[in-house]
């Protein structure tokens, strides 16, 4: 009997690869990436563009020369605090001007951004001083007393010795333009007034403080950022990003796209997170492009943005496009400026992609990345895109799909683990060596992340996404991780047990539900909004269980272990029957 041929595998060669056929003919089929750092490359655009507006927020410009002084200023202040080189320093702000001064202000003074979601609570936020060691964190005014609570419950050698406060009114224009005015409810949040926590000090005075830098010692491989993503623990962990593994988005974005100095995009992605950062942060100076900065998303105020700032690109997730085509006045909307459309983080409804193009003539470019791979390692490319796809491997990246248990290569059609080989991947998880190792497979000499994504790769190449290997429950993006959730209810008055699983939202994609063994003392009384207040109080929005249905118990293995997949497998089932009920709150954002 003949041998079984093997099955055809993905190919590292650009040019023989099955997608090669595809690759956009205006592109190069491999990138030479600067071996530069990120400070320098705020320092060439500030020279060549000093008076180039950088960013517009609220209708105020602020210069490359300008976010450059200032960067500068404060980061003398960092290193007069004590900031050492390679030390780490947490940023925790919304979408601001500030946001930015403060992360090339730390790279200025040759330390780690650790970039925190403005919405963690005191607990999750205490998580992240303590695991990256951070001692010095900066803030705006809304979210100090938060920094505060995570401080004074922290032991002394593990707490913060500086807090640098900022006003974020200080952004504004002195007179407001009603087309690029927030709403009055984002209008008052951003006038919060600076109440300084003990340790704190003002930004103003920080950054006015006349301090100068010494040296910039920083080398391409030096750590330069820390984001945390959720990990098997269940406890965020942070990702090792040098100025190298970030560069090559940087470089390879503005070519994808077609994106210039001339460029003008639309900045509401959160800054925090790896998308808006590589985006709207390193991006964007790395080009010397204009940046029209929201402090939320709003879509009316998107939409007369786009409009009257001739916005050329904009890269968001598919629920702010729900909510565009859901406004009352979108047939009034001008987004004809526009020439790409596009992000990730969840699949884009096909109806929607579909309307975008009829109504607008408008492609939406779909992609894919993790915080591990600073984000895309897939993108669709412009003219060839395909929906509800991944895309075709980046600039520099070897994709493949695997067996996630035998390790074995698989051929187009056939699902399995996505693994990617590419100079955006991270260098590991910070002080986690074990999970570092495990997170590796070594496939043709080179070491591939294993994503944790199940997936399979088409005759042409593209790559779709099937399942997650992972527990992870994404909401409109953002990654929730089921065991970090669990593990806060625990601490919920309410609570005796809790198990976490996804279930299907009409707006978010999916959504988080929890089912809860109320305590015994309140078992008669509880309801499933109390559960949902608390959560709301203690944990990020995007976190909260939108539904919570109570249960006597929980299925357990002999081991004692909540058998959480069969819970999972049970809430699908449930979500795919046509005469499931309607119970649970409606769907609808939340905040997250």
């Amino acid at each position: 009997m003949a041998a079984q041929a093997p099955p055809e595998t993905a190919c590292s060669d650009p040019e023989r690869a099955p997608h090669a056929a595809f690759w956009p003919p205006y592109l190069p089929r491999t990138l030479t990436i600067p071996e530069t750092t990120l400070w320098f490359n705020l320092e060439v655009t500030a020279r060549r563009y000093p008076r180039k507006a950088a960013y517009i927020f609220c209708g105020q410009a602020l210069g490359f020369g300008e976010l450059h002084r200032r960067a500068e200023a404060l980061a003398g202040w960092l290193q007069r605090a004590g900031v050492q080189r390679g030390e780490r320093v947490l940023l925790f702000m919304q979408n601001c001007p500030q946001f930015v001064v403060a992360f090339y202000a730390i790279q200025r003074a040759d330390a780690v951004v650790v970039p925190v979601n403005p919405m963690y609570k005191a607990a999750e936020l205490g998580h992240c001083i303590v695991d990256a060691g951070a001692r010095v964190a900066i803030t705006s005014a809304d979210l100090a007393a938060v920094v505060a609570e995570a401080d004074a419950q922290l032991p002394a050698a593990q707490g913060l010795t500086q807090i640098v406060v900022a006003r974020l009114a200080d952004a504004l224009p002195a007179e407001l333009v009603p087309e690029e005015t927030p709403a009055p409810a984002v209008l008052e949040w951003l006038r919060t007034e600076v109440r300084l926590p003990p340790r704190g000090v003002h930004w103003t005075e920080a950054v006015e403080a006349g301090c100068l830098p010494g040296p910039c010692m920083a080398q391409p491989d030096d750590l330069a950022l820390l984001p945390y993503t959720a990990g098997t623990t269940g406890l965020p962990k942070g990702c090792m990003h040098s100025h190298r593994t970030l560069m090559g988005h940087v470089a390879g974005n503005g070519l994808w796209f077609r994106a210039t100095v001339e460029t003008v995009a639309l900045a509401v992605t959160p800054m925090f997170h790896m998308t808006g950062l590589i985006g709207s942060v390193i991006g964007g100076v790395y080009l010397g492009s204009t940046q029209v900065l929201l402090p939320r998303w709003d879509c009316e105020l998107a939409a007369r943005l786009i409009a009257r700032r001739r916005v050329t690109h904009w890269t968001c997730v598919p629920t702010m496009i729900v909510d565009m085509l859901a406004s009352p006045n979108y047939a009034q909307f001008d987004l004809h400026s526009l020439r790409h459309l596009g992000g990730g983080g969840a699949a884009m409804p096909q109806a929607l992609a579909e309307r975008l193009e009829r109504e607008y003539g408008i492609g939406f470019v779909e992609g894919y990345g993790l915080t591990e791979t600073a984000t895309a390692t897939h993108i669709n490319p412009p003219g060839r895109a395909k929906l509800q796809c991944l895309g075709i491997p980046f600039f520099g990246v070897d994709s493949r799909i695997i067996d996630p248990d035998t390790l074995r290569e698989l051929g187009p059609g056939e699902v399995g683990e996505i693994v990617t080989h590419g100079p955006m991947v991270f260098m590991g998880y910070w002080r986690q060596p074990q999970a570092t190792e495990e997170a590796f497979v070594q496939i043709d000499g080179k070491a591939f992340f294993r994503t944790g994504d199940l997936g399979r790769r088409d005759e042409e190449g593209y790559f779709f996404l099937a399942d997650r290997l992972k527990r992870m429950i994404n909401a409109s993006g953002f990654k929730v991780w089921p065991s970090e959730v669990e593990l806060l209810l625990f601490d919920c008055p309410l609570v005796q047990e809790a198990c976490v699983v996804g279930t299907r939202d009409a707006y978010r994609g999916e959504t988080v539900k929890a089912l809860v063994v109320p305590r015994a003392d309140v078992r008669a009384s509880v309801s499933a909004e109390q559960v949902i207040d608390w959560a709301r109080a203690h944990m990020a929005a995007y976190k909260v269980p939108r539904v919570v249905e109570f249960v006597d118990t929980l299925p357990k293995s002999a081991a004692g272990k909540v058998l959480w997949r069969v819970l999972q497998e049970r809430e699908a089932a449930a979500s795919a029957s046509p005469t499931r009920g309607a119970g649970g709150p409606a769907p609808g954002p939340a905040g997250g």
